[in-house]
């Protein structure tokens, strides 16, 4: 079955930097828009970035939550599977459970994400 694994969150302070990383199993990963979301206990889940498939020699588009553009990063590496969420220069308010998410549709509402990861808790104190 299709599988997402996030890693690489932790406790950091703000103005830190963290990258996050999720990896697909069980399915073909370039035929898959990959995306971030997040979510606190006050907040539904939202989006934070997305990012398209690849085309050959033409770079993947991009999306970004507007609070984040200019701090974080989505990339994505086909021949790891892999997905990447860069985060710098992180705020007290980025502080959330983060979720990789795959879908069909490059877009960022959540209910066209099929396949999601388990989470990755990333906090920034102050």
């Amino acid at each position: 079955q299709v599988q997402l694994v996030e890693s690489g969150g932790g406790l950091v302070q703000a103005g830190d930097s963290l990258r996050l990383s999720c990896t697909l199993s069980g399915a073909t990963f370039t035929r898959y828009v990959m995306a971030w979301f997040r979510q606190t206990p006050e907040k539904e889940r939202e989006f934070v970035a997305t990012i398209g498939r690849n085309n050959p020699g033409i770079p993947p588009n991009t999306i970004y939550e507007e609070g984040v553009k200019g701090r974080f990063n989505i990339s994505r590496d086909n021949d790891r599977n892999t997905v990447y969420l860069q985060m710098n220069g992180l705020k007290p308010e980025d502080t959330a459970i983060y979720y990789c998410a795959a879908g069909g549709r490059f877009t960022e509402s959540s209910t066209y994400y099929t396949y999601w990861g388990q989470g990755t808790q990333v906090t920034v104190s102050s």
